[in-house]
């Protein structure tokens, strides 16, 4: 029999939850929400929302953080979270950001999960601060139907409440819900609620409780493509001898409703635009490092020259066109690689060591990627590895051989999931190298030719021939 864990032991962790609950429950109580307002932008698949608060102590301690409330449905689809303090108006508004992580608070009523946004000083009994948040959702719209036809427009349906999710009470809040164009085939009324042109206002709604919630179900059209990365390997490669080689592999799908029937290239040509593949996409745009250079771009089949690069010292842009063009449930996998020159992206520390500075994130403009993986290569002879990334992301170390390497290379690999545009920021990679190692490519070469002539020499001088 297997030995049970000691009832005392269930009974303490009980407690810490009991009371890890009870503070939290007394920190809600404090505070107040005098106005909420929340701007849902429904243009992309990737769900933008913009959330003003504007916050009051009303308890007798300072209060340090603030808490949001998101439901396990937004929790599993969120990609980031980002937050500000704000003060002044107009021109003279200024902002201070926030550091916003995942609270961990017990789970509240209906597995509400919390994020907490750590203010910079505490707001004592009687003050307010006015917050702006922002965070973007994926896989959150729904088609229906999930198939359609060529000729079809994509409808697709839209899940959230009228009334602000939150751990406070809110006096005062309006959510407004701006659909890509004036199409909405229904839409759930909770009075007030006004449409005008492309945009639904629910609210101003008053007083209401913590954890109140009111379901809202918008049927609209949405015909943008719904990129989606399944999976993404980046792979960055340092070589001291003067440039950076990227090489980026695409496992891509279009992640709307399935097309179903035949397809017609005929009519896809002579009517799009008119309502034939208008949820379709046949260009990609990628943006690119500057000064990029011996761009190339294939897929399994071999290379593809449609495709149009664009340099600039600031950004380069590469519009290319898959094979076929990508229909709901479509696939296509392909190859991007470019070099750029290493003096743009590699600088020494302070403290002596090297680092790698380059972009996070997909080239590909609106795209949502489920697995990004990204491995840098470092220089042969490099040691005590360290990347700096903004955000959470799972790290860990590798070992690649490439040609004429004696130890071989260290690798330094990083995964991201649910990752959007807003991940395409700056990280660093820190690294010790010896310069020793520079010579040990040519030097190899060296005495792999000398071998070859000391072996050419001595074979010509044997005397092979056979004599009595």
């Amino acid at each position: 029999m297997e030995a049970s864990q000691p009832k005392p032991f269930f009974f303490f962790i009980s407690l810490i939850h009991l009371f890890l609950f009870a503070n939290s429950l007394s920190s809600f109580q404090d505070l107040h929400i005098i106005n909420a307002e929340r701007r849902i932008d429904l243009s992309s698949h990737i769900i933008k929302v913009y959330l003003t608060l504007k916050v009051e102590n009303l308890g007798t301690s300072p209060a340090s953080e603030v808490h949001l409330a998101f439901s396990p449905t937004e929790v599993e689809h969120l990609a980031i979270v980002k937050a500000a303090a704000t003060s002044g108006k107009g021109k003279k508004k200024t902002y201070s950001p926030l550091g916003v992580q995942s609270a961990d608070l017990p789970d509240g009523p209906n597995g509400t999960k919390f994020f907490s946004i750590a203010l910079l000083t505490p707001l004592s009994k009687g003050e307010t601060i006015t917050l702006e948040v922002h965070y973007q959702l994926t896989h959150s719209l729904e088609p229906f139907p999930v198939e359609i036809s060529q000729s079809e427009s994509q409808l697709v349906y839209f899940r959230d409440s009228a009334i602000l999710l939150s751990p406070y009470h809110v006096k005062k809040q309006t959510t407004f819900i701006k659909t890509p164009s004036k199409r909405v085939e229904s839409f759930t009324v909770v009075d007030p609620v006004k449409r005008s042109g492309t945009e639904l206002k629910y609210g101003p709604y008053d007083s209401h409780p913590p954890y109140s919630y009111s379901p809202v179900l918008i049927h609209f059209e949405i015909n943008n493509p719904f990129t989606v990365v399944e999976e993404l390997e980046r792979e960055i490669e340092v070589s001291h001898w003067g440039s950076v080689q990227v090489t980026e592999r695409y496992r891509l799908v279009h992640g709307g409703a399935r097309h179903k029937g035949v397809f017609s290239r005929v009519e896809y040509q002579t009517r799009q635009g008119h309502g034939s593949g208008a949820s379709s996409f046949k260009h990609l745009l990628a943006r690119l490092p500057a000064k990029v250079h011996s761009v190339y771009y294939r897929d399994q089949i071999g290379n593809i020259s449609t495709s149009r690069l664009r340099t600039g010292f600031v950004k380069s842009e590469l519009e290319f066109e898959p094979r076929y063009p990508l229909f709901g449930g479509w696939k296509s996998t392909f190859v991007i690689g470019y070099g750029v020159p290493l003096q743009d992206f590699l600088f020494a520390s302070s403290d002596g060591r090297r680092y790698l500075n380059f972009t996070f994130g997909c080239p590909l403009v609106e795209a949502v990627v489920d697995k990004l993986t990204l491995k840098v290569v470092l220089p042969e002879g490099s040691g005590d590895p360290t990347a700096v990334v903004p955000f959470q992301v799972e790290q860990r170390l590798e070992t690649k051989h490439s040609y004429l390497d004696v130890v071989g290379r260290t690798v330094v690999v990083l995964e991201k999931r649910n990752a959007v545009p807003d991940h395409s920021i700056p990280f660093q990679v820190y690294y010790s190298f010896n310069p020793i190692f520079m010579l040990a490519e040519p030097l190899m070469l060296v005495s792999v030719f000398f071998l070859f002539f000391v072996a050419s020499v001595a074979y010509l001088h044997i005397d092979l021939s056979i004599r009595k």
